[in-house]
């Protein structure tokens, strides 16, 4: 097993929004950044297209981040799609379901994906795992509630015999702040890169272009998007 490096991170990267500022984030921090992503089976796959542009783009906008830039890492993941029946995985309508939950949750994906991830950290000697969840401004699933980071910390490190560190740098700050941390981190050039390369739209609408990025400009990652985006400029909320 590779002795565990301190100064690296692996970084749970779709593609979209929250998890390109996630890791513009960690490529400012540490000094070997790796990237890993899923698909399994989502409405939105294109998300999974726009990892490579993205990747290559944050690569172009400093030589630090392009030498700490590591391997990116992607997983099949097409049974929790089938498991795990949502919105976000079948032909269903979006809203709000019997239960309250939003009908895009997909029950257990983020304990799946940060699992999964903190195998290949594991195995790879990277000490720590970021994610973009958000307990601020989200859509209302529960695993992404710090609550269930720390406690999911707390059982892979047990199940492991490890010290991994799941890192969570958007879970206090809302979409409005994310937009600002993007900016501080790159500047206007990375704000650029994330409306004018990333993907959050849940029903992977890439055809309508707003001033936010690409989107449907209806579901609720696109409505979030877009208030965040107004809130930080100082619009009228959408």
């Amino acid at each position: 097993m590779p002795s565990v490096d301190p100064s690296s991170a692996l970084v749970l990267f779709s593609g979209g929004q929250d998890s390109t500022t996630c890791l513009a984030w960690a490529l400012s921090r540490y000094e070997r950044v790796e990237t890993i992503g899923f698909g399994y089976g989502q409405r939105h796959a294109v998300e999974m297209e726009v990892r490579d542009p993205v990747r290559r783009g944050l690569a172009g906008l400093s030589p630090d981040w392009a030498r700490r830039l590591g391997p990116d890492h992607v997983v099949p993941l097409d049974v929790l799609g089938r498991v795990s029946v949502s919105a976000l995985t079948a032909d269903q309508p979006m809203g709000t379901r019997a239960d309250g939950l939003p009908s895009t949750f997909v029950p257990g994906r983020n304990l799946v994906f940060l699992t999964f991830a903190a195998i290949v950290a594991f195995q790879r000697g990277i000490k720590r795992v970021v994610t973009g969840v958000c307990e601020t401004d989200f859509s209302g699933y529960p695993d992404c509630r710090d609550d269930t980071v720390k406690a999911l910390q707390v059982a892979l490190n047990l199940g492991m015999e490890a010290r991994l560190v799941l890192e969570t740098p958007l879970m206090w700050i809302d979409k409005a702040e994310t937009w600002q941390l993007a900016h501080d981190l790159g500047g206007g050039p990375l704000v650029d890169l994330v409306v004018a390369d990333t993907h959050t739209c849940y029903v992977g609408d890439r055809s309508h272009r707003h001033d936010w990025g690409a989107g449907c400009g209806a579901c609720d990652a696109c409505r979030l998007r877009a208030a965040g985006w107004a809130k930080w400029k100082g619009l009228p909320t959408p």
